[in-house]
């Protein structure tokens, strides 16, 4: 064991994986001028710095209001492309080997374009990026909590000729009277498919303890994204532990959407052997990627090298890779380590 605390140049090189992580969150200002004028959009924003400067939050509904109508510029197969292979490059030069990356089909769909333009332009990118970076990578497919049920479930039936392009399925957007209970019946249709199973409970939320509870008791997912409030009830910490679940934490998001990245919170349950993970969320917004976020939690914990290498390691751990390719990534770790 060592106290020595991490560099930059560390957690940059560190092999890890990103599970938490939406895809139209990663539009930076500059790609979205782009697609603007390639789809022929008029945009309020003329300028990268006009873009910036309307990415003030203060709460999780002051940034979706912000969020949404930036999809705009998403039209064509070959923008969804474009916009994740943009991220895998990032990724991958901040060491990320491995992406679980979540996409929001109703956003594109409520606008009239096509379920298969965009997962087939991710996927696309997911390839090529195997081929070019030597980065893997799945998508998950997340329903809009503030959508309906039934939106859900025909969402949900749509992916189905697209089964193979789609490790699993999460639940994101306003959680306010979203609770999980409120998609049970997709979420029990999808673990029928075949899909992995995953949902936000977002930090500080009016209810985040219930609907934690409902996630793990009642939906049984395979792993929660947040989920950092579980530090007010012991007995849900014990269940997520036992239960080897990986919690997807985002740290420098938490800053934006309150007055706290939780850091307190997310290493006391580290300590407590639980799977967390650090993640960016949606990294054009809160202007830090995946090496951003280790490097904030590790400034703001005081954490050493080997806290965030255990980090890293749960990130694969709690990953939806098969256990052969975990321990090729695992061994990476330690090759990287003894190197360093």
């Amino acid at each position: 064991m060592t106290t020595t605390p991490p560099t930059p140049e560390f957690i940059a090189g560190l092999p890890k994986a990103e599970l938490h992580l939406h895809l139209e969150g990663t539009l930076e200002p500059e790609l979205k001028l782009q697609l603007a004028a390639r789809n022929g959009i008029e945009l309020d924003q003329k300028s990268v710095e006009e873009v910036r400067a309307t990415y003030e939050f203060d709460s999780l509904a002051s940034f979706l209001a912000v969020y949404y109508p930036a999809m705009n510029v998403l039209q064509t197969e070959r923008d969804f492309y474009d916009l994740a292979h943009a991220y895998l490059q990032r990724a991958a030069a901040e060491g990320v080997r491995h992406a679980e990356m979540f996409f929001d089909p109703q956003a594109h769909t409520s606008r009239g374009v096509p379920f298969e333009a965009v997962v087939t332009g991710y996927h696309r990118a997911t390839v090529d990026a195997r081929d070019s970076l030597g980065i893997s990578s799945a998508l998950i497919l997340c329903f809009l909590r503030d959508h309906s049920a039934e939106s859900a479930a025909e969402t949900l039936e749509a992916s189905v000729p697209f089964r193979d392009l789609i490790v699993g399925v999460g639940l994101d957007s306003d959680e306010r009277d979203n609770p999980p209970s409120k998609f049970a019946e997709s979420f029990a249709r999808a673990r029928e498919l075949g899909y992995r199973l995953t949902m936000h409970c977002d930090i500080d939320q009016v209810g985040s303890i219930e609907n934690i509870r409902q996630v793990l008791e009642d939906i049984g997912v395979d792993r929660i994204d947040h989920g950092t409030n579980v530090v007010e009830d012991p007995r849900l910490v014990d269940a997520v532990r036992e239960r080897g679940l990986g919690l997807t934490c985002c740290p420098v998001s938490n800053s934006f959407v309150t007055d706290d990245m939780k850091a307190t919170e997310i290493v006391d349950l580290l300590r407590q052997g639980v799977k967390v993970t650090v993640n960016s969320d949606d990294p054009a917004y809160f202007g830090a990627y995946v090496a951003g976020n280790y490097e904030a939690l590790a400034a703001k914990a005081g954490l050493s090298r080997d806290d965030v290498v255990q980090l890293a390691r749960n990130s694969f751990e709690a990953s939806w890779l098969d256990d052969a390719d975990k321990a090729r990534y695992l061994a990476e770790i330690d090759e990287y380590v003894a190197r360093a």
